[in-house]
């Protein structure tokens, strides 16, 4: 395509190049014993590349770097917190918090001048007191989800929320993580204050740079990560808090719109606000009005459309997480069936990979199918 013609190549038969390489000169100086020792080891150096990923590669050099400086720099065990689940993360984050408390101490003594009017949570390069509440964060989460069976981890979960809350009382992720904790022990109220003061520091925010195309960092890294805002949509639902939750939604699917669980929570959402409607009318015993059929209709086709959406990306991308297709398919059976044509069809990048049902077991508060 576009190349150059090359008529005037002839197909010559390639001539053989019968000097031997370097290493092939190494060889023949070598004896059969010295030349079957040098295979064997080039070979046990490709099954050793060929053994360790790169996520492998990464969890030896930090682990390397914890063997070298173990009290010094937080940030390796953070990152081993997070490739290990159980009583192993919660270690690598406990370590971590001690290595941040210690260098949070350190740089209070070199400032002993400075006092309140110095916060600690200055200077970019530096580690801050929020860094310790999202690791308190870590922890409790692991509470929530791994160690939920344990004995005594819905104390261990409180304790190290309340922790998260000490060092930093603004952090979204840890005021969701008191709501998810709440709602788990059926303090729904009190769980929906939480989510509510949670969402409120963000999604205003969000919304506001999203109207006016604003890519300011400081506001970008007030929002929470995206897995946590699929909490928050979850959470939101729960609440019956569907209006805000439909904000969340609508912000994930414009950051990434090849998430199948944002897709599926984006339909369920419609769905559940048209069953909130016909339920409202019911009960006012009243006629229908036109507005009304019109809003109904569009719920109804909005949750259509996404829910379809949902199953055409699980498919493309080969999901594994038959409850979450079951439900899209009962729902769709209820609004009456699949979208037709490839109007709103998700695209899917190339460099895709396949998803899996662990990929969401970070979001920890399950949904009622």
């Amino acid at each position: 395509m576009g190349g150059q013609a090359k008529g005037k190549k002839k197909n010559k038969p390639k001539r053989k190049n019968n000097r031997p390489n370097k290493a092939d000169d190494e060889c023949v100086v070598l004896s059969p014993q010295e030349r079957m020792k040098l295979r064997m080891h080039e070979k046990a150096k490709k099954k050793t590349a060929e053994k360790y990923s790169a996520q492998q590669l990464l969890e030896k050099a930090f682990m390397r770097a914890v063997e070298l400086s173990p009290d010094v720099g937080h940030s390796k065990y953070m990152y081993l917190g997070q490739i290990h689940t159980g009583q192993e993360a919660v270690d690598y984050y406990t370590r971590g918090i001690q290595v941040l408390l210690s260098t949070l101490d350190k740089q209070t003594q070199m400032t002993p001048q400075a006092g309140a009017a110095a916060p600690l949570d200055e200077g970019p390069e530096l580690p801050t007191v929020k860094d310790v509440s999202v690791a308190y964060c870590s922890i409790a989460e692991i509470y929530l989800t791994d160690l939920c069976m344990e004995e005594g981890a819905p104390d261990k979960c409180r304790e190290f929320i309340d922790s998260a809350l000490q060092y930093h009382h603004d952090n979204p992720e840890a005021l969701q993580l008191m709501a998810s904790y709440l709602f788990s022990t059926e303090r729904n109220q009190e769980g929906r204050e939480y989510l509510l003061k949670s969402v409120g520091l963000w999604l205003p925010a969000q919304k506001q740079s999203a109207a006016s195309s604003s890519t300011e960092e400081d506001m970008q890294n007030d929002i929470p990560p995206y897995e946590s805002r699929i909490t928050t949509a979850k959470l939101l639902i729960e609440a019956e808090e569907y209006e805000m939750a439909v904000d969340v939604v609508e912000g994930l699917l414009e950051e990434d719109d090849e998430v199948v669980q944002v897709w599926y929570l984006s339909g369920w959402v419609c769905y559940l606000q048209l069953e909130k409607a016909k339920d409202q009318q019911e009960r006012e015993g009243r006629e229908v009005t036109e507005e009304e059929m019109e809003e109904w209709k569009a719920l109804k086709e909005a949750a259509r459309l996404h829910l379809t959406n949902a199953k055409k990306l699980y498919s493309k991308l080969r999901c594994d997480d038959q409850p979450l297709l079951d439900h899209v398919e009962q729902l769709l059976g209820e609004l009456g069936g699949e979208m037709e044509g490839e109007e709103g069809d998700p695209d899917v990048d190339e460099d895709y990979e396949p998803c899996s049902d662990e990929e969401e077991d970070d979001a920890e508060a399950p949904m009622e199918h």
